[in-house]
């Protein structure tokens, strides 16, 4: 297992590019719905700060449990927030 400070710098990076890959397609894509950007780009910012709060208070006792549960949940938004982006054109 990472330590948090590396389970960290993940999240931030993976959010950062989320962020990134949000923000080009929405400029660069024509036809991308700009106000669905501005909120899921929110969204992604939420995320990071939820997902690092939540490495910092750690639940004592059962680690193992705690980490795989913010991995799979994680995992689960990253691919949501994907479908999303992917989606952002205006109909």
């Amino acid at each position: 297992m990472a330590n948090r400070r590396q389970l960290k710098k993940r999240i931030n990076y993976i959010t950062g590019e989320l962020f990134c890959e949000c923000l080009v397609h929405s400029l660069y894509v024509p036809g991308a719905d700009k106000e669905k950007a501005d909120a899921l780009m929110a969204d992604i910012l939420n995320l990071q700060n939820d997902f690092i709060s939540r490495v910092c208070h750690t639940e004592k006792g059962s680690e193992k449990q705690f980490y795989r549960k913010l991995h799979a949940d994680f995992g689960k938004r990253v691919d949501e927030i994907l479908e999303a982006i992917g989606k952002l054109k205006a109909e």
